[in-house]
């Protein structure tokens, strides 16, 4: 039997074009870090999920940053003055999708979770509306010169969250006929006669104002992160050649280290330490070197394996530290080249690499100069 039912088309629009000024710092809030990532990056990969189309509203002094950043979204306009109108801006951007439901998502609100926006979307079947909110459960004063002056009910009171979902066309259509400003989407669609329906909020799902708000975002997000560490372990010896490839980067020297791939010792272990992490083994388990087809390989192709593994769990690597053991040659000259080239690979920043070097003085296999060895470790998150 054929099904009639269509899944409806479901576009996120991120507001992002505030200055954010009182949340401190060097930039605004949606740009600031939280657990290695901008605010504005964690609140797109949840709408991303759950939406076929992302639109995302710039403070126009914002699209070089935006571009600097590799994020994607499906359509990047410029917002207005106020928050209505950054709004209205990108409902108008959709005018030639026509979606079915669009759900307005302050960028500034990174831990919304998917519960929380499916309440949302469901919802949007039976509402023009719907919204997330949490009752109101403290007791609520008034006050002035802060003295207490009175109380007030707090019956039927609740904060309001983001995102804020709607039938696209009649939320497009209540923007353009208010005047004025207003608090947020849903006081827009009230006055223009539309229902809202109340959703379950979370306490989580915090919005981003003040250096207090993220350093709560913080401690949230590592209560709830899966954190892995791994941890990797490497040796070649020394044979004829002269140069070795560490890290990434050919060093000129006057021995070459022996091995069935391209023996880059250091990169062997930053990709067993991820392997590791994931509980997914070593190198010789993914790349046997029985395999003739890996006969002097480019270790890229197996920590870009790792990377790629990783990512598919959800996790993205948070930091790599690499530690080569060796009396020469000297490991110095070459680690700001040996960082970035991890750092291009497995897609993170150079200063989120740490890659040192040490001697075993003179004792051991290295200390007599017959070969290398190489420690790393790898940490992993999940949010």
């Amino acid at each position: 039997m054929t099904s009639n039912f269509k899944q409806p088309h479901i576009v996120a629009i991120l507001v992002a074009a505030g200055k954010g000024e009182r949340a401190g710092g060097n930039v605004p809030k949606q740009w600031q870090l939280l657990h290695g990532k901008t605010v504005l990056e964690h609140s797109l990969k949840s709408l991303s999920s759950s939406c076929q189309t992302t639109v995302v509203v710039l403070n126009e002094n914002d699209l070089v940053r935006w571009n600097e950043t590799g994020l994607a979204a499906d359509i990047v306009v410029t917002g207005g003055e106020t928050r209505d109108a950054s709004v209205r801006a990108g409902l108008d951007a959709l005018a030639d999708h026509n979606p079915d439901y669009v759900l307005i998502h302050d960028a500034a609100r990174p831990l919304v979770s998917q519960t929380v926006i499916a309440n949302v979307i469901a919802a949007l079947d039976h509402h023009d509306g719907a919204a997330p909110a949490v009752p109101v459960v403290d007791a609520l004063w008034t006050g002035q010169d802060r003295i207490v002056t009175g109380t007030q009910d707090r019956t039927g009171l609740f904060r309001a969250q983001t995102p804020q979902g709607f039938r696209y066309a009649v939320i497009r259509d209540a923007h353009a006929a208010h005047a004025g400003t207003a608090a947020d989407d849903v006081e827009v669609a009230r006055a223009a006669g539309l229902t809202v329906a109340i959703v379950p909020g979370d306490e989580d799902n915090i919005k981003i104002t003040g250096p207090d708000d993220l350093a709560r975002a913080t401690r949230l997000m590592e209560q709830t992160m899966d954190i892995r560490l791994g941890n990797g372990y490497d040796v070649h010896r020394f044979g004829p050649g002269d140069h070795v490839w560490l890290c990434g980067i050919k060093v000129p020297h006057e021995r070459g280290l022996q091995g069935h791939s391209d023996a880059d010792v250091g990169m062997h272990a930053v990709t067993d330490a991820i392997y590791g992490a994931l509980g997914m083994g070593d190198i010789g388990q993914h790349f046997p070197p029985s395999d003739p087809q890996w006969k002097g390989a480019r270790s890229e192709i197996f920590l870009r394996h790792a990377v790629e593994l990783a990512s598919e769990q959800g996790f993205s690597v948070s930091n790599v530290d690499c530690t080569l053991v060796c009396e020469y040659p000297k490991i110095g000259p070459h680690q700001p080249a040996m960082k970035a080239a991890l750092a291009d690979i497995i897609g993170i920043s150079a200063d989120r690499i740490s890659v040192k070097a040490t001697t075993s003085e003179q004792l051991g296999f290295t200390g007599r100069g017959e070969g290398i060895a190489s420690l790393a470790t790898a940490t992993l998150v999940k949010p």
